[in-house]
């Protein structure tokens, strides 16, 4: 016995070990709750990735709802996603709006001309200091801001064709009919 039992104590704290890290998962991190949800969408006025000499503002996308997708060229999830933001953004139902996140921008303009560009503007947060204000903590990220400026909805991690149907298109029809 006394040769079994430090295996057995090894195999009991490993499996404690295993089961805290189980049960202290968060199951969805898409239900991190946002504070946001509800007000106003933090100002921002940031360049432009393509042209940084031009500027884009929160004030200028006021009067029409918007999504702000959060990417990087560095971000493997973002990648997964564009497919699916792309065939949404195509539909052109909304203003859909890039938001390069501590990334390069010879990174990011490359990025974009090999996986192609579906955004209608794409502002660069080189050092992530707004990103600070809107709660971003990783990419990527999608957020939905009515005309008035108001977050209506966000999603943390890869947009997929279900979300699209079940939760950003419903809350686009919501916002719109808040006008």
């Amino acid at each position: 016995m006394k040769r079994w039992l430090p295996l057995i104590v090894f195999v009991t704290l490993g499996a404690l070990l295993a089961a805290g890290v189980w049960l202290s998962r968060k199951p969805d991190r898409d239900a991190l709750p946002s504070p946001l949800i509800g007000k106003p969408a933090p100002a921002f006025d940031l360049p432009l990735l393509h042209d940084p000499e031009h500027r884009l503002s929160s004030k200028k996308l006021r009067g029409a709802p918007y999504v702000m997708n959060v990417w990087g060229s560095w971000c493997a999830e973002c990648r997964v996603e564009h497919p699916v933001l792309t065939r949404f953004a195509e539909t052109k139902r909304v203003r859909v709006i890039g938001y390069n996140w501590k990334d390069e921008r010879a990174d990011a303009l490359r990025w974009l001309e090999q996986f192609g560009n579906p955004f209608m503007a794409v502002v660069a947060d080189t050092e992530g200091k707004t990103a600070i204000d809107w709660g971003i903590y990783g990419a990527p990220e999608t957020f939905l801001v009515d005309g008035k400026g108001i977050v209506r909805w966000k999603h943390v991690g890869p947009l997929t064709d279900t979300v699209v149907m079940e939760e950003l298109l419903p809350a686009l029809e919501a916002a719109e009919s808040k006008r």
